[in-house]
């Protein structure tokens, strides 16, 4: 489990179409295992069923069965939005037209739907028989229960898809072979036990990929691990919790920053992130903030995002803001009564959705931000902090 890619890292394949158009078999057929269930009865499928695979040559990818785009009455309203939400972090889709069916006005929309949003995608026609021989790209034909034309579909994929799950690195373009990177690693109650999170295991995989050098300590151990070293670290990368103690024991010729900023950068939110940390000094008693994680877990009772955060903005400011929280895939739709939102490092996100999620609040006028940044600018050392990353404030 450790050494898979993890989810937010892969090409997100979506598979959109009308109830019993045959998208569960589909992905049954593309997987080779019987993942979703298959029944004659329409509107089965009623939550997004996910699938992580290796499609070579593309690599690593999640392919994702949706609900029925033309489900109906209020519980069909639901699996819709679900199935456009999916489409908010898919990289590819693939439209399947049912057997003996044409194009109806709910595929065209959703070839809108794409079309809009830069989706790159495959229309195929889904066959109770045979589809004939050859597998023609201007029209491609399955039989998706009997896996006829399958592995040349895969293959057509592979071939129309040229979009990677994320061209950005995290930070060995800023770093030359033989620097050494030091990394303070938090390990108070809310650190996994037994593992590192996963922004530090994807750092650390990158500097060793730019053949640098990552040395992991703790705020208490810093000084120590500083001086042990003989020349100074190029980086030195630290949890955003403790930026404070960690900016005091790091030299100012040395560099510094976060997971969290680096995770802004990665997933293309950076900039946004800069300008969004500055309202922080703006508000006022009962300006509502939207504090948003990407996955759901159990929080403790310092927790980061429900505790710390807010602490550390009423310290900032002397206000006294409301706060709404959201975690996971419910991103509200309506951002408008928002005076700030303050997103996560977005790890378990992929970057088309946390773009999608600055793109929402950009076309809404609302300013957005992440943990890192937000942190930084809160102890007075976001220049500092972006600095090594070549942007401006």
């Amino acid at each position: 489990m450790i050494n898979k890619a993890p989810r937010g890292e892969r090409l997100h394949i979506g598979i959109f179409g009308r109830r019993n158009a045959g998208k569960s078999s589909l992905l049954n057929a593309i997987t080779g295992q019987e993942i979703a269930i298959v029944s004659p009865t329409k509107g089965t499928t009623t939550d997004p069923v996910y699938k992580t695979m290796e499609l070579l040559p593309i690599g690593p990818v999640v392919l994702v069965d949706t609900p029925g785009i033309d489900d109906e009455g209020q519980l069909g309203a639901q699996r819709i939005k679900k199935a456009r939400n999916i489409l908010r972090k898919t990289d590819f889709a693939i439209l399947i037209i049912g057997v003996g069916e044409e194009m109806t006005d709910d595929d065209r929309e959703l070839l809108n739907l794409f079309v809009e949003t830069g989706v790159q995608y495959l229309v195929v026609y889904n066959k109770s028989g045979s589809c004939g021989s050859g597998f023609d790209p201007e029209s491609p034909c399955v039989n998706a229960l009997t896996g006829e034309n399958v592995h040349a579909l895969k293959e057509e994929i592979a071939q129309t898809c040229t979009a990677e799950a994320n061209p950005r690195q995290l930070v060995a373009d800023l770093l030359q072979p033989g620097d050494a990177v030091v990394l303070v690693v938090q390990m108070d109650e809310s650190a996994p036990k037994g593992r590192l999170i996963l922004p530090q295991q994807q750092v650390i995989r990158d500097i060793l990929e730019a053949r640098a050098i990552p040395i992991i300590t703790q705020v208490a151990d810093l000084p120590a691990t500083l001086v042990t070293l003989k020349h100074p670290p190029k980086l030195v990368i630290t949890d955003s919790q403790v930026f404070g103690p960690v900016s005091e024991i790091t030299p100012q010729s040395v560099g510094l920053t976060s997971f969290s900023i680096l995770m802004a950068r990665y997933k293309g939110v950076l900039q946004q992130a800069v300008q969004g940390a500055l309202v922080i000094d703006t508000i006022q008693n009962g300006d509502l903030i939207l504090i948003s994680e990407g996955c759901t877990h159990h929080r403790q009772c310092d927790d980061i995002g429900t505790v710390k955060i807010p602490r550390w903005i009423e310290a900032r400011t002397g206000a006294k803001p409301a706060y709404t929280f959201s975690s996971g895939e419910d991103f509200p739709d309506d951002l408008t009564k928002y005076k700030l939102i303050i997103h996560c490092g977005g790890c378990m996100l992929n970057a088309r959705e946390m773009q999608y999620r600055g793109r929402a609040a950009q076309q809404q006028n609302i300013p957005m931000t992440n943990y890192g940044v937000a942190i930084s600018h809160m102890q007075g050392i976001l220049q500092r902090c972006i600095a090594p990353l070549n942007i401006g404030e």
